[in-house]
């Protein structure tokens, strides 16, 4: 008998990993506890017939440029939305700082800022598949592209301390850059944050942009799920592991592996878990949560600033000031009367999305941990502030606080969508200290989810760096994404 392999969870790390050992010859199982298979890539009629919103991830700037998702070809298999604006600010007054894909056309229209703004982005942007090296791996190790990977430090260096903020003289390149700072959930100026916002604003002046499948995120979940079945897997449904000490998935001496695409805190449910690892998956920390609205809408959003009308992308929060504001308010542990809303509105290009005429708008806001805070209301005075007339576009709603997305999803600990806290240090350390964070202390057990190397985004990357770690140990030696798909 050959290999076996079980996957715990069927988010894109879990099917990444599972195409990727399925595809070397291991018999695959995947186990998924909701009833629809994908994880953050599930689709689904949430409010009203015919509207069909993404439960998770809606807009991927990452996985266009993610090394497995291009060997996958994953361009190909499923047909994708490429915004001339990659995302969109709105300020008071009808004002609108815009990310355009083009990004000479970005910087003209921030005036006073264009030059800083070309110098801040353009050397990431250009040579991006170096950014994506860097930053899309395990931070202990020597880098491939030594000159982009110092470029983007120092940017980071630059942009992730208040020092930063005279970098920009004009409210809409700081607003426009604060907007995507503050996808990282923590502190703002930071770090941890700057490094995320580079890499995405970098992808938004690149040929794909903040692209998007047309249909929902449901799509790329489903092309993955094709691929397990047409290489012998199977993906198993509303298949919950609470423990796993209670799950039967083979035999280690037999070369049989288990990978979680799951918290990190699951390992600790295992009987063998030695005392020093527990530990450090005890002080693993995660971040504050995401209270998620989404509504079917009776026409597309009436916003002020025509602009905004065309990306899909809107980050609604004013100014930098007013960004930064609502973001240290959570991390103090309350939200702002103005929090910030990332808001995506996926059927202004992509029609099949609701009703002839209608529209669907995602959008969440940061919370305190394990918040009850229905997001509803704060959403919709944050849009309609830049947008009035949006509440009676309204036809109907559907909410999902923080408190209550441990239960949708185990994963998402006190409503954290980001599997862990996104600092300098737990980029470093996730969830432990080690060249090989995928592989844990107990035989044939891998982890393999955001909570591990290069963290959270829908690149696939934790999910293959665990497949890759199960076939070194396994003594294949070193194997490249395109090796899996080279026939």
């Amino acid at each position: 008998m050959g290999k076996r392999a079980t996957v715990v969870g069927s988010g894109p790390n879990g099917l990444t990993a599972a195409v990727a050992l399925a595809r070397a010859g291991y018999s695959v199982r995947v186990l998924e506890a909701s009833a629809q298979a994908g994880g953050g890539l599930r689709t689904a009629e949430l409010t009203l017939p015919g509207f069909r919103h993404d439960i998770g991830s809606a807009v991927h700037p990452a996985a266009l440029s993610s090394p497995f998702f291009r060997a996958f070809r994953l361009r190909s298999r499923i047909d994708w939305v490429t915004p001339d604006i990659s995302y969109a600010q709105p300020l008071d007054g009808g004002r609108a700082a815009i990310a355009w894909r083009d990004i000479d056309r970005t910087a003209e229209a921030l005036g006073a800022d264009a030059r800083a703004w070309r110098a801040a982005l353009r050397p990431l942007s250009s040579h991006l598949d170096a950014v994506v090296d860097f930053t899309g791996s395990q931070l202990l190790r020597v880098p491939r592209h030594p000159l982009t990977t110092a470029r983007f430090g120092l940017r980071v260096l630059q942009l992730g301390t208040a020092l930063g903020r005279g970098t920009f003289s004009t409210k809409e390149a700081a607003a426009l850059l604060s907007g995507v700072f503050a996808h990282a959930n923590t502190r703002l100026p930071s770090l941890g944050a700057a490094a995320s916002g580079l890499f995405l604003a970098a992808h938004g002046h690149t040929g794909d942009g903040w692209a998007y499948p047309r249909g929902g995120a449901q799509r790329i979940a489903d092309a993955l799920i094709a691929d397990v079945r047409a290489h012998g897997g199977e993906v198993v449904t509303q298949h919950r592991v609470d423990s796993l000490a209670d799950l039967d998935w083979g035999d280690p001496a037999a070369g049989d592996v288990l990978v979680l695409d799951t918290s990190p805190r699951l390992l600790l449910t295992h009987p063998g878990i030695p005392g020093g690892y527990a530990r450090a998956i005890r002080r693993y920390r995660y971040g504050a949560g995401a209270a998620k609205v989404d509504f079917a809408l009776d026409g597309p959003i009436p916003w002020e600033n025509p602009d905004v009308a065309r990306s899909p992308t809107v980050h609604l929060g004013g100014t930098r000031a007013e960004v930064e504001h609502a973001e240290n308010t959570v991390a103090r542990g309350a939200v702002s009367g103005r929090p910030y809303v990332l808001a995506v509105q996926p059927s202004v290009l992509d029609p099949t999305r609701a009703p002839r005429g209608k529209a669907v708008l995602w959008a969440y806001i940061h919370v305190p941990a394990d918040s009850p805070l229905d997001p509803t209301e704060l959403v919709t005075r944050q849009v309609e502030r830049f947008a009035p007339g949006f509440r009676d576009r309204v036809l109907g709603s559907h909410s999902m606080t923080a408190a209550e997305r441990v239960a949708f999803n185990p994963s998402d600990i006190g409503g954290d969508i980001l599997g862990g806290a996104f600092t300098v240090v737990q980029a470093v350390r996730r969830p432990v200290v080690s060249p090989t964070p995928w592989r844990t202390p107990m035989p044939g057990v891998y982890l393999g989810s955001a909570s591990t190397p290069p963290g959270p985004g829908v690149t696939g990357m934790p999910g293959w760096y665990a497949a890759r770690q199960v076939l070194r140990d396994a003594g294949v030696g070193e194997v490249v994404p395109a090796d899996l798909f080279s026939v």
